[in-house]
């Protein structure tokens, strides 16, 4: 969700040259659940071609900001990376009903937000 949200808004903010999204996790399911792909669809987003895949730490190696969802960066992490962790804290999704998944993916929208706003605020000039 958050990748999906992230490439939206980085498209939406016209900075495509300039911030790549890598999505991966550290123990990723077979196949993007059906919950989160109908949550998605409600926000005119489709993910359903979507497969998670798991993030190398030369991946990681290589970024600058890291967001997890329940765990630190330093359990996945290089030793030697320098970039910035957000740990947001969040519920897996897996096995919730639709009403907490609607509240995991608006929290997750209002934080990818604010991570772009940190990064590139909107009255900056992209030219």
């Amino acid at each position: 969700m958050a990748a999906a949200f992230a490439e939206q808004e980085r498209d939406r903010r016209g900075v495509g040259d300039r911030i790549e999204i890598v999505t991966g996790g550290t123990q990723p399911a077979d196949h993007v659940h059906d919950i989160v792909v109908e949550a998605m669809a409600e926000v005119d987003i489709d993910i359903s071609d979507r497969t998670p895949r798991e993030v190398t730490p030369d991946e990681l190696q290589a970024i600058d900001l890291v967001v997890t969802m329940g765990c630190s960066a330093s359990d996945v992490c290089p030793a030697t990376w320098n970039g910035e962790n957000r740990d947001w804290g969040l519920d897996d999704p897996h096995g919730r009903p639709i009403e907490e998944v609607r509240a995991i993916r608006d929290e997750i929208a209002e934080r990818v937000d604010a991570v772009f706003d940190d990064a590139v605020p909107e009255s900056v000039s992209m030219e």
